[in-house]
């Protein structure tokens, strides 16, 4: 029998659901749903499996059925290896292996006797193969073989988060490559966690007032016309940018700046001063009215790549950026330097790993910065959207995605900071506007979105499940987190609150709006997760996060890999 056969008969067994699991486990359905699908199982070592265990005894005891703690832990345990592979996880790694060796996927195709294709759609997620030991194993004889060199040791030992000491005795190496390629049981960070709750927390007003940011004056040097230059490398290649943040800050120009850069990021992120300086200057632009074209560099591995996102925050968070990345696999060899405005150009390259020795420049005649923004859109034609970003000035096009999205046949998840708004009646919530002494112009419209938002719902639920995972706040957590209605799809910013009473009236109609809609499913839980922020999750097609207190800000995340990350979250426990 296996995992997903045994964790199905106990569920009939005890009449229960997913959902009933999720809240006596603690842990998401999407995590009991893939278990019992058999699309995952978890190490018979994981705090997740004891998680399992407890919330199936739990559901037994409070059904009276009688049996012991102890026959649930090895009836589900005698399923499993003491190593579960996870395909999805054994996917991730070996991408991130590919990428930081630059392995050459013909050498190890003919090493482990796999067809190369094969092994692509082995790294993309879209195969598995049907004996994944006996590929872990191959790999890592690849690997053991082939990357011998201090260099290449290093850069392992920093992926797999061990010492370099670990890898000097080949059996070790062996060992400890094949313990990560197969469970990835080295603790990691929770870097999309991170991510989220930067983001639930950010406070634009904050951070305006943090940086001085209304006391910035665009500086205005009539005439200003800056000289064509040749810089030197990483030294020379700071003041490069610089000068070119400055001639396009004082040029008359509002035409928006274009930024592509695949340069190593480690030499400029240790210039703490240089940092700061870049970061000014971007605000300075920003402050200008001045709209940003960027292009990410995201081929890194995963930490980098959020880590990166999240210094970007505040500036996603002004509307006035669009972000882009390329998709596949980007020339390894060359690094280049792209940026354009009206009057000015800076560009320049360098063979990777030699990022001392590039050479950059300035350029300021109208032929050549004419090429330049030339080239810039055939780099932008190439570009896929990292996100869309949508604010309160682009509400018609929010509305028409949010409309044609409905259509799309995939199941959605969403992780609520409040309650659903497509749950509440108009009585309760024209009630809940009075007391918040709202204007009528403003009741009419959130009336009419809210309206709107119920039918979508409805054409959502007539051929796809959607789930909905919330908080249910006690009297004593009412009074000190005072939860709001959540109308950021109303693009209303202004903090509208509920009482007690009227708060778990909707919390009622929520409950009786899952039983009205099989296709319906809501998710309770005590433990706070955001409060600022919800996550909707469309499978496979897109993830969107929503920032409800001012400004009022949607981000439709695109990148298979941030996509991906976001829809395997599952928010921590916090009391």
């Amino acid at each position: 029998m296996t995992f997903s056969e045994q964790l199905n008969n106990y569920i009939t067994q005890f009449e229960c659901t997913s959902s009933d699991l999720a809240t006596a486990s603690g842990l998401s359905s999407t995590v009991i749903s893939r278990y019992r699908n058999d699309e995952r199982t978890p190490n018979i070592k994981s705090k997740q499996f004891e998680d399992l265990v407890d919330g199936l005894y739990i559901i037994s005891n409070n059904k009276k059925i009688k049996i012991s703690k102890e026959a649930i832990y090895n009836s589900l345990a005698s399923t499993l290896s003491e190593i579960a592979i996870n395909f999805e996880q054994l996917s991730k790694n070996f991408n991130e292996l590919v990428k930081t060796l630059n392995i050459n996927i013909a050498d190890l195709a003919r090493f482990i006797n796999y067809d190369a294709s094969f092994i692509s759609k082995i790294r993309n997620g879209s195969r598995s193969p049907s004996k994944p030991k006996n590929f872990i194993q191959g790999v890592c004889n690849y690997i053991v073989t082939k990357y011998k060199s201090e260099n290449d040791k290093k850069a392992i030992s920093v992926l797999i988060n061990c010492n370099l000491n670990d890898l000097e005795d080949k059996s070790n190496f062996y060992l400890n490559l094949e313990k990560w390629l197969s469970t990835n049981l080295t603790p990691s960070h929770n870097y999309i966690n991170d991510f989220l709750n930067n983001l639930d927390t950010f406070d634009l007003g904050k951070y305006i007032k943090a940086i001085h940011f209304d006391e910035m004056k665009v500086p205005f040097i009539p005439f200003y016309k800056p000289s064509s230059k040749t810089y030197y490398g990483i030294e020379e290649m700071k003041k490069g940018e610089l000068d070119f943040f400055k001639a396009t800050v004082l040029s008359k120009s509002n035409e928006s700046v274009f930024m592509c850069s695949d340069m190593p990021m480690e030499d400029m992120a240790e210039d703490v001063e240089f940092g700061k300086k870049w970061m000014f200057a971007i605000a300075m632009m920003l402050k200008k009215g001045l709209r940003l074209n960027i292009i990410h560099n995201l081929d890194r591995p995963f930490n980098e790549m959020m880590l990166g996102l999240e210094s970007w925050i505040p500036i996603y968070m002004t509307g006035q950026v669009s972000p882009y990345f390329f998709k596949g696999n980007p020339n390894s060899v060359y690094c280049h330097f792209n940026y354009v405005s009206e009057n000015v150009a800076l560009t320049g390259e360098c063979v990777n790993g030699y990022h001392d020795k590039g050479k950059y420049t300035l350029i300021t005649s109208k032929t050549d910065v004419a090429y330049y923004k030339k080239k810039a859109e055939c780099l932008l034609n190439k570009a896929t959207p990292l996100m869309v970003i949508y604010k309160k000035d682009t509400k018609n096009a929010y509305n028409a995605f949010i409309s044609s999205s409905a259509k799309i046949k995939a199941n959605r998840r969403r992780i609520l900071s409040s309650l659903p708004i497509h749950t509440i009646t108009d009585e309760l919530l024209l009630k809940i506007l009075k007391y918040n002494n709202i204007s009528n112009t403003d009741i009419e419209n959130i009336k009419a979105s809210v309206k709107e938002q119920k039918q979508i719902m409805k054409t959502i639920l007539a051929d796809n499940i959607f789930e909905d995972e919330i908080q249910e706040i006690s009297k004593e957590e009412f009074n000190n987190t005072s939860p709001t209605l959540c109308l950021s799809d109303s693009f209303y910013e202004n903090k509208v609150s509920y009482t007690y009473e009227t708060y778990i009236e909707h919390l009622k109609l929520t409950k009786q709006y899952e039983k009205n809609n099989k296709n319906y499913k809501l998710t309770t839980n005590n433990t706070h997760i955001f409060k600022n922020i919800q996550v909707l999750i469309c499978e496979k097609n897109w993830v969107m996060i929503s920032k409800s207190n001012s400004p009022s800000i949607h981000f439709i995340i695109h990148h298979l890999k941030l996509r991906n990350a976001i829809e395997n979250f599952i928010p921590p426990i916090i009391e």
